[in-house]
């Protein structure tokens, strides 16, 4: 599995943007997606989750705020991020577990298999 995010930049304070992640080689259709992001200085920190089923979960710092899907046509996922906020500020990483996820919801870094490089998103306040 190869994942690709991008759509990263600077932003101000409230505004929105649009995270992408191209994938290619996935042998698990229902395998569960998502987003992790790391602070400078902190750890790793879980976003958001779409199962294989499709339900969603998010964390309670961007519930509301952002939205997570995919475009099995495109290959593709996406996070919606809208009105940002300074501690939104992060290195942003598309996560696939690769394997069947049925409709469980998973928010553990260890529970994702594949990861991707990585895209900068920077929050000016």
């Amino acid at each position: 599995v190869q994942l690709q995010a991008s759509g990263g930049g600077l932003v101000q304070a409230g505004d929105s943007l649009r995270l992408s992640c191209a994938y290619s080689g996935r042998t698990f259709s229902t395998s569960a997606m998502g987003w992790f992001r790391q602070a400078p200085g902190k750890e790793r920190e879980f976003v958001a989750t779409l199962s294989g089923t499709g339900g969603t979960y998010y964390s309670n710092s961007v519930k509301g705020r952002f939205t997570i899907s995919r475009d099995d046509v495109k290959n593709t996922l996406y996070l919606q991020m809208n009105s940002l906020k300074p501690e939104d500020t992060a290195v942003y990483f598309c996560v696939d577990r690769g394997r069947y996820s049925g409709s469980n919801l998973y928010i553990r870094a260890h529970h994702y298999d594949y990861w991707g490089q990585g895209t900068q998103v920077t929050v000016s306040s």
